[in-house]
This record gives C-alpha cells, sequence and structure tokens, in this order.
C-alpha cells in the first residue's frame, strides 16, 4: 500500500475498515465528526448517527452482542452521555471487539469544558490508548480492538484535538478478507447485569486490570527512546511530539496505552534518572499514579493544567522563556469573533428576544452565538439538552411576573438528543413556559450532518423523518406554534404573546441553514445601501450581520455598507430600516 496523508480521524476510520468493524454509530461533535463521515466510504461498514452518544454506544452494545466489531466515536462531553452504559458494559465485557473513540478538545476550541476523559477509562475499568499521530491512529484502533476481544473489554481510543485533526503520513494496511455474520448467543450471567449477576462479573474486571498491566509492559506499544541518559521523560499523546521537539537528546518512555500503566516498564525506566518529567496535557493522570509508586517526577507544578500544551509552553515551563521570540508580527492581527453566518434564520429569533428582554435558557449549537454582541440574547448554556430543564427549574422559584421572562432556546438537533425529556419533565410537572425550538434541519455547528429530523441518513438516503409539530403535541402541549423568523414582526408578536401564556408553549422557529447542502436553499439577489436615504441610525447594526459593513466616513454620521460576497438576500436587514434604505439588486 502507498503512503497517504491522512487527519487522525481518516487514520481511525481507515483503521476500523482494517480492524473489520461491522457497526459504527456516532453522534456528530468536534473534534470527533470526520471519523463517521470517513468510515462511511469503505464497504461492509453499517455506519450511522444516532440521536445522542447514549444510543450511539447501546447500538454498538447490541453489534457488540452479536458477535460483530463495533467502533462507537464521540467527543469528550458525549461520554458524560453515554457514561451509563459504559460503566455496565465495562462488567459484561464484549464478544465481538468494541471501541469507544472519546475526542477531548483542550483549549475549548469548540467545547464548553476542558473535561479529561482518561479519568472515565480509570473509573470505569477499562484500558484506553492515546495515539501521537495519524499512523499511530490507524494502528492503535486496529490494536485496540484485538485488545477488547482478548481480554473481553470495552477498550477506549482517546484522541485530542490536534490528533483529530493534524495530518500525517500513514502507510495504510491490508483491507480485511470476508468478515463473518453476526450470530446469536445467548449468555445471561455474562450480559444480563442483575446484581446477583454483576457481583460476579466484578472480580473478573479487576483480574483484567492487573492482566492488562503485565501485558502492557511488554508490548511495543509502550516504549523507550534512548537517548543521553541525563534526563528522562515520560509522555503519551500530543505531548510527545512537544517533548521530544523540545528534549532531542532526552530518554523517553513514550506511552501508547495510559491505563492501566505498566507500572515495571515505569519503576525500570525512572530508576536510572534523577531529573524525571512527566508531560502530558490537561490533568496530572499519569503524573499522580507515577507519584503513588512512589516516584519522585517534576510536572504540572511547572505546566498548566488548563489548555494545550506546544512546543513554546513546554519549552518556557521546563528550560525558561527565549531569549527572543522566534518570530513577531509587524502588525497586531485583529480579533475575527465567531458570528452567525450571513442569513443564518436564528438571528431574527435572538434579535426578538433580546427587545423582548427575555432570560433565555440556552443550549449547544450554532444559535450559542445568540449570547454574542449585539444579539446578547443568552443567559445560559449548560450543555445538550440543558436548555428545557433549566428554563423548568427557574419558573418553580422566581415570582410569578418575573417567570415569563424565561424562555428556553434549543436547537432541532439538540432537541431529537436530549431536549425531549426536558420538555416532558415541564408537561409533567405541570410547568409554565415556552420553548423555542430553532429548527434548520440540520446538526449545523459540527458540519451540517443529518438527524432524525433532516429527512437522510448518514450516507445521504431519504429515510423516516420526525414531525416536531405531532411529537411535541403528543407530549401533551397543546400550544405549537410554527414560524418564519426571517419575519421579524410575526417572530416577535408571536414569541411575545407566547410569553405571556400560564401553561407550557412550544414555537417552532423554521428557516433551513444557509449552508444546507442539498441546494435547497435558494438564495436571492444581494442588497445594497441607497446612500441617499441611509442616515447612519445603525439599526442594522444590531443584526450583526457580517454582510452588513460600517463606513464610518460616509454622510455626515458614517453609513452602512453591503459586501455582495457575503450577501445572500434575507432581507432580514431591509426590515430593520424605518428609511426604506436597503433595497434588492437586479444583476
Amino acid at each position: 500500500m502507498k503512503k497517504e496523508i491522512l487527519s487522525g480521524n481518516e487514520a481511525i476510520a481507515r483503521g476500523a475498515y482494517e480492524a473489520g468493524v461491522r457497526v459504527a454509530s456516532a453522534y456528530p461533535g468536534t473534534p470527533s465528526t470526520e471519523i463517521l463521515e470517513n468510515i462511511v466510504r469503505y464497504p461492509g461498514i453499517d455506519a450511522s448517527w444516532a440521536p445522542n452518544e447514549k444510543v450511539a454506544l447501546e447500538v454498538g452494545i447490541g453489534a457488540s452482542f452479536g458477535g460483530a466489531r463495533a467502533l462507537v466515536t464521540m467527543k469528550h462531553v458525549g461520554v458524560n452521555v453515554a457514561a451509563d452504559p459504559l460503566f455496565t458494559l465495562s462488567y459484561t465485557g464484549v464478544r465481538g471487539g468494541l471501541v469507544l473513540v472519546s475526542a477531548d478538545d483542550p483549549e475549548l476550541h469548540s467545547s464548553q469544558n476542558e473535561q479529561d476523559n482518561r479519568h472515565y477509562a480509570r473509573a470505569a475499568k477499562l484500558p484506553v490508548f492515546e495515539p501521537a499521530d495519524s499512523q499511530e491512529a490507524l494502528e492503535m484502533t486496529r490494536l485496540a480492538f484485538e485488545v477488547s476481544e482478548q481480554f473481553d473489554t470495552p477498550v477506549m481510543l482517546r484522541t485530542t484535538t490536534r490528533i483529530s485533526h493534524s495530518k500525517s503520513v500513514v502507510t495504510p494496511g491490508e483491507p480485511p478478507g470476508d468478515v463473518a455474520e453476526g450470530s446469536l448467543e445467548k449468555n445471561p450471567p455474562k450480559f444480563v447485569m442483575l446484581p446477583g449477576n454483576a457481583r460476579k462479573r466484578h472480580p473478573l474486571v479487576e483480574k483484567r486490570l492487573k492482566d492488562l498491566e503485565e501485558w502492557g509492559s511488554s508490548q511495543p506499544v509502550n516504549r523507550v527512546e534512548k537517548g543521553e541518559g541525563r534526563i528522562g521523560i515520560i509522555t503519551a499523546g500530543i505531548a510527545y511530539n512537544y517533548a521530544r521537539e523540545t528534549f532531542p537528546e532526552a530518554d523517553i518512555l513514550k506511552l501508547g496505552m495510559v491505563y492501566p500503566l505498566p507500572k515495571q516498564l515505569i519503576r525500570d525506566f525512572a530508576s536510572r534518572f534523577d531529573t524525571l518529567y512527566v508531560i502530558e496535557e490537561l490533568d496530572p493522570f499519569i503524573e499522580e499514579q507515577v507519584r503513588a509508586m512512589g516516584i519522585d517526577v517534576v510536572g504540572k507544578e511547572r505546566l498548566s493544567v488548563c489548555g494545550e500544551l506546544t512546543p513554546g509552553r513546554v519549552r518556557e515551563a521546563l528550560i525558561g522563556p527565549p531569549e527572543k521570540p522566534a518570530c513577531q508580527p509587524d502588525e497586531d492581527i485583529p480579533n475575527r469573533p465567531p458570528n452567525m453566518c450571513p442569513g443564518c434564520p436564528h438571528r431574527g429569533s435572538f434579535l426578538a428576544l433580546n427587545r423582548l428582554k427575555a432570560y433565555v435558557t440556552g443550549d449547544i449549537g450554532c444559535y450559542t452565538l445568540g449570547f454574542m454582541p449585539p444579539l446578547s440574547a443568552m443567559d445560559t448554556c449548560i450543555c445538550m439538552g440543558a436548555s428545557i430543564g433549566n428554563a423548568a427549574g427557574l419558573v418553580r422559584v422566581l415570582p410569578e411576573e418575573e417567570k415569563k421572562k424565561v424562555v428556553a432556546v434549543i436547537g432541532d438537533s439538540t432537541f431529537l438528543h436530549t431536549g425531549v425529556n426536558g420538555l416532558l419533565e415541564m408537561v409533567y410537572n405541570g410547568n409554565r413556559g415556552t420553548v423555542i425550538i430553532l429548527d434548520n434541519r440540520i446538526t449545523a455547528m459540527t458540519g451540517r450532518q443529518d438527524h432524525p429530523g433532516s429527512g437522510y441518513n448518514l450516507r445521504g438516503d431519504d429515510t423516516s423523518q420526525v414531525n416536531l409539530e405531532q411529537l411535541c403535541r403528543s407530549l401533551g402541549i397543546e400550544n405549537v406554534r410554527v414560524i418564519d423568523p426571517y419575519d421579524l414582526a410575526a417572530t416577535q408578536r408571536t414569541i411575545a404573546e407566547e410569553m405571556e401564556r400560564d401553561a407550557v408553549s412550544v414555537i417552532i422557529a423554521r428557516r433551513p441553514c444557509m449552508l444546507m447542502k442539498r441546494n435547497k436553499v435558494e438564495l436571492k439577489p444581494p442588497l445594497f445601501v441607497d446612500a441617499d436615504k441611509c442616515v447612519g441610525c445603525k439599526s442594522c447594526l444590531k443584526l450583526g450581520c457580517p454582510a452588513i459593513q460600517w463606513d464610518a466616513g460616509a454622510g455626515e454620521r458614517g453609513q452602512a455598507r453591503i459586501d455582495r460576497l457575503l450577501c445572500v438576500g434575507c432581507q432580514v436587514c431591509e426590515q430593520m430600516c424605518k428609511f426604506e434604505a436597503f433595497g434588492v439588486t437586479n444583476d
């Protein structure tokens, strides 16, 4: 096979194919999304988006119990959702190999927290591998399936954003031969976790960890790289690359399996050095275990537990700052804050919520950007699906006049992920509350993946489509209204009416994402600003649309300008202007 340049996510997909995976399931989430988008290209793999991560893992468990190899992928916070079945799966073990990819996000590039999911592996008592480049991502994916079946355990493959998205040279292996069909095999004592069965399984889990520890001490996945013998470094994952760059002459114990740790290998390595560093991102996961072995190391007292490491950060923490920066830009580069796209349908909803002075419990998605000025219309954001539950809790403690201000906002994909239960709770317990489902027909923020409400599956085939109106009514909600968020007056009027209602109501703000990949969105001609009519009132700037620019030197007070390359002709800005300064181009 010739060499290829692959991202870590592409390499994991390839590794799963080479391992003979039959089923792959996931919920999209940066930085893990591209694994499923690539794995679907390989023949013989049933790959699909699940409504959420818990369901994805349960699908993988079912395939494993049927004797097939299964890959389940998610971002780090997705493991929180999948933790319930994961911990019990550790007790049952597997039949076909099962690998869970947890893509962690140091530096919070696209996440609400920076959790280190190696702790999940320790808590659930399952092995975790951590690749340092794309080649290792491929190899460790294959190895993880072998270990899963050899030791009767689910295996976690932990990546980080840099591994997931950076590219390096990979030598692909051979694809598998014929993969056997699944089969039924009854084994209730192993797979039915009643207390009596689970008690018998627990000692097996503990023995498994000891066996894995011994196994890891003799496997090339954990290796010693000889140096000059003055400094020893224990490291893993992307931090290995930074350690090697910063200390090119050091002896390095490069760990590929970071739990359980190969303790004898670590003791033998550490005995050779007076100075021993542990270089790892986020928590002192390896460091604390090495210290518990009675080995003194230098680690997080000098390396930060927050954010990513870089060669520069490692060097400054362990060696000292450089005499001068490697490069210095001649000019200050302006910040480029995140923003909703031109024509984003969410903009009209948040403008109305801002004008109505609503207290908005928000959720995870593109619409989280409703927090940003000038819309400034989001007050809380915790996790997927939390907006509705947060609103239900708020109205229970507020005085009557304050309750009506609370509005929960959630996207269509997020609503189907974990929002339905929150809405059911709100109805069941007789709360009042306004819930807005921002239905743009796609999982937009992670790259426009399909979901059960889009009408298409991962392969782009037509499939059943959830009817949100019927779903909400089936939960017992009598007041369900559908609006077009491009109609600013109707949007604000409808939200205002429902905020006054002393009952649970749902508003579905329906308008497709402007970046829909199936050409369902018809772009209109761009608008322009008539300089003779623009008085410089800046009302249009309250939309925060990237296509609207401000020319401070035009007119007496400055004037708005339209970037024709960005404008999609949604005409929302036209509704903001009292002076009819916006017009539609004829070309």
